[in-house]
């Protein structure tokens, strides 16, 4: 891939995990009543059919990873486990009140944050409190984020017994100079011994995240760590990019200088390299930067074309309604977003009062509709078909302007009011949406938002 195309589209981007992102809300016509509105909206057309989605996240960590953008809290004081599980609960009963019937739930996710930081026996009674009040969806699917420096098999068997068949484990790179550069040392032998506990005792979706663009990691890391990888097949994989936003993360980021990061071709090298080495070990390309064998359901839903794409990155559930419970997490109802208080003091003082502790949003109207769809199309199946998009009349004009020139570096194919996304253009898929993405387009940032897109 040639140095010019890199140069020329790495800007900074979102990663379209929403449309509008959260940068660009309109938190003005935004209120909880408002929320509760769609969201109870959402609730009937999705209990109707396959369930409701919760996302569930638990801030605690015993250190600080200094890759993570993710909303956490530092601390080795195991008392703070009861009484956040107790106020995410009541954050659940009073949603439950709220619906008009037993919620029918399709998808259950334990994210953070470590979820591994709490104890198998607190986790047990989190769960098994939530699942106290619902009906489970045929094919229901729950799964969890383990570290693997904590993950015991009394985690892994005590969620198992509660429904729990997929499990992610956070590897990122086995380099110890990387380990060490990014505060997450941890050995092969440690994530093979957990990965392998979660095999015998019958899980059936096993995940591994990596990333690339680290602090000093060079192509050997990527390729050693891809083949150790290898050697433990886990059933899918998430393979993205080091997103530097040290402006927004604060110190944690800056514990390196820019210079020991890699970047432009440095960077897309270590991304195709690996890429390259997945394929060739029997895994399929999944959306961007996911990747799965062919046993996975995560595979299947590409293929049967329901691939979904939310908070939680990527799905093989498409409901309308995921409720974000826990500090900082992130409802979707379809029609609107809301998102949680950050501070877990501020959280637990609105639960006190007996208030969801939403504190943004933002309600999507007709336009931001169409360009979601647009946007989750080329994100799930690299094409979309804007034929039907009477309502994008007047922009389309600058819209195909801004994809003309990707269509010249043949990034793109456009034919009969349809877009598909090259092979050679998929690296450049966030880029491609920003094209469709109009609130970007007419209010471009005057500071940096976004990390750079490659």
């Amino acid at each position: 891939m040639g140095l010019s195309l890199v140069q020329k589209y790495n800007v900074a981007g979102p990663r379209y995990t929403s449309y509008p992102t959260v940068p660009y809300w309109d938190q003005a016509t935004f209120s909880t009543s408002n929320w509760t509105q769609t969201s109870l909206k959402s609730f009937g057309e999705s209990n109707a059919h396959d369930g409701i989605c919760l996302y569930i996240h638990l801030p605690f960590c015993e250190s600080l990873c200094t890759f993570c953008g993710c909303h956490k809290r530092i601390t080795k004081r195991h008392e703070v486990e009861v009484p956040y599980i107790e106020a995410v609960l009541k954050e659940w009963s009073m949603y439950c009140a709220l619906f008009p019937e037993k919620p029918l739930l399709k998808e259950l996710h334990l994210g953070g944050g470590t979820p591994t930081f709490f104890s198998p026996e607190n986790l047990e009674h989190l769960v098994q409190s939530i699942l106290d009040t619902v009906d489970l969806a045929e094919e229901y699917e729950f799964s969890f984020e383990g570290h693997p420096n904590n993950t015991s098999r009394a985690h892994l068997q005590g969620l198992y017994n509660l429904g729990f068949r997929r499990v992610s484990f956070g590897v990122q790179d086995y380099n110890p100079t990387v380990q060490k550069a990014i505060h997450r040392e941890q050995p092969f032998h440690t994530v093979a011994k957990v990965s392998l506990w979660a095999k015998e005792i019958g899980y059936t979706s096993i995940s591994h995240d990596l990333i690339f663009g680290l602090p000093f990691q060079k192509l050997e890391h990527v390729i050693d760590t891809i083949e150790k990888t290898k050697s433990l097949s886990p059933d899918r994989l998430a393979f993205y990019s080091y997103a530097h936003v040290p402006w927004i993360k604060g110190n944690g980021q800056r514990g390196y200088k820019d210079e020991d990061i890699p970047k432009d071709s440095e960077k897309r090298l270590l991304y195709e390299k690996g890429k390259e080495l997945l394929l060739q070990n029997g895994y399929h390309e999944i959306g961007m930067d996911h990747f799965a064998l062919s046993k996975d359901s995560l595979y299947h839903s590409l293929e049967n074309g329901n691939l979904h794409r939310n908070f939680m990155g990527y799905s093989s559930s498409s409901s309308r309604l995921m409720i974000g419970l826990g500090v900082s997490a992130i409802s979707d109802s379809w029609y609107a977003f809301a998102q949680n208080e950050k501070s877990i003091e501020a959280y637990y003082e609105l639960l006190a009062q007996d208030q969801l502790p939403v504190v943004k949003g933002h309600v999507l109207n007709p336009e931001d509709l169409l360009i979601r769809k647009h946007i989750l199309d080329l994100m799930c199946t690299f094409r979309t078909d804007y034929s039907q998009s009477a309502l994008l009349e007047h922009q389309l004009e600058d819209i195909l302007k801004d994809l003309r020139e990707m269509e010249r570096d043949q990034l793109i194919k456009i034919e009969d009011k349809q877009l598909f996304v090259t092979r050679k253009g998929r690296p450049y898929v966030r880029n491609i949406c920003m094209a469709f993405d109009l609130r970007l387009q007419r209010n471009k940032p005057s500071r940096q938002l976004f990390s750079m897109t490659i």
